[in-house]
C-alpha cells in the first residue's frame, strides 16, 4: 500500500468514478484538482477516523505533558524551535504565550473535533514571527503616522 496521495482531475472522478475510487486502495488519499475551485481531498471514512484518532491522541498527550508539572512546560519551550523554527524570531515572553495558547487551543479544538482554530493560531503566530524577523516590518506599527484616515469601517458592514 502506498503512502503518498494520488492526484487526478475532478472530472476523472465524475467520468470514471469506479476506476478513480479504486485508486484509494493504493493511496490513503486522492487529491482532486478542480478547475473552478479549491482542490479537494478524498479519503475513506475509516482513514479519516484513524487520522482524527491519531491527532486527538497526540493532542491529549501534549496537553497532559504540558500541564503535568512546571518542568514539562520548559521542555515544550525547548522543543518548539525544532517543530516551528520561526519561533526563534519571537521575543521570549511571546514564545511562552504561544506555547500556552497552542496547548489550550489544541485541547479545545480536539473537544469539538475541528482543528481549524489550531491552523489559524499557527498561521497568526508565524506571521507575528515574520514581523519580528524584519526590522522594517517591526518598525511600521510604531512609526509616527501624521495622516489620520479616520475610523476604520466594520468589515461586516462592507458589501
Amino acid at each position: 500500500m502506498g503512502t503518498e496521495s494520488a492526484a487526478v482531475n475532478f472530472s476523472e472522478l465524475v467520468n470514471k468514478n469506479k476506476r478513480t475510487l479504486a485508486r484509494l486502495q493504493d493511496s490513503p488519499r486522492l487529491l482532486l484538482h478542480r478547475r473552478d475551485g479549491e482542490d479537494l481531498v478524498l479519503t475513506t471514512a475509516a482513514r479519516a477516523e484513524q487520522d482524527q484518532t491519531v491527532v486527538s491522541a497526540a493532542t491529549r498527550m501534549l496537553v497532559a505533558m504540558a500541564r503535568r508539572e512546571p518542568g514539562s512546560m520548559e521542555l515544550l519551550l525547548d522543543i518548539l524551535p525544532d517543530a516551528f523554527p520561526w519561533v526563534r524570531f519571537l521575543p521570549e515572553p511571546d514564545v511562552h504565550a504561544f506555547a500556552v495558547e497552542l496547548v489550550d487551543t489544541m485541547r479545545a479544538a480536539d473537544s469539538v473535533g475541528n482543528s481549524a482554530s489550531v491552523a489559524q493560531l499557527l498561521i497568526a503566530w508565524q506571521h507575528t514571527a515574520e514581523v519580528y524577523s524584519d526590522p522594517e516590518l517591526l518598525a511600521a506599527p510604531t512609526r509616527d503616522h501624521s495622516e489620520d484616515y479616520g475610523p476604520v469601517p466594520d468589515p461586516r458592514d462592507v458589501a
